[in-house]
């Protein structure tokens, strides 16, 4: 039985966040993308067994080679979640500025009594 991770674990970490974005430039292996790390290809391995359990990443074979390719429908639920907080704190801030907006303007009336 496959493993579903969650997508936000998925794309906390930051070498993970720079995978996707190599490979949404187009597919590459696994040699491409480790070199292009500090890391073993152990961990790089690792952070893409993440990635293809959460559906961020599809694994194809050509060969000999797999090929690992962006599946970056999977981020809309991200985008949904970020979305929600975006209009709640826009809103928020937006009634905030008009509340200090209104006390600066009874302070400077009071001001001038």
């Amino acid at each position: 039985m496959e493993t579903r991770r969650d997508v936000f674990q998925a794309i906390a970490d930051p070498t993970r966040r720079e995978i996707i974005n190599l490979i949404t430039q187009k597919p590459l292996n696994l040699n491409a993308i480790a070199g292009n790390f500090d890391v073993s290809r152990q961990a790089i391995s690792l952070h893409i067994k993440i990635l293809t359990e959460c559906g961020l990443i599809k694994i194809k074979q050509q060969g000999r080679e797999r090929y690992c390719e962006a599946k970056l429908e999977t981020l809309g639920e991200v985008a949904d979640w970020v979305n929600q907080y975006k209009k709640h704190w826009t809103s928020r801030f937006k009634a905030l500025d008009n509340y200090l907006t209104e006390i600066q303007t009874n302070t400077k009336e009071d001001g001038n009594k």
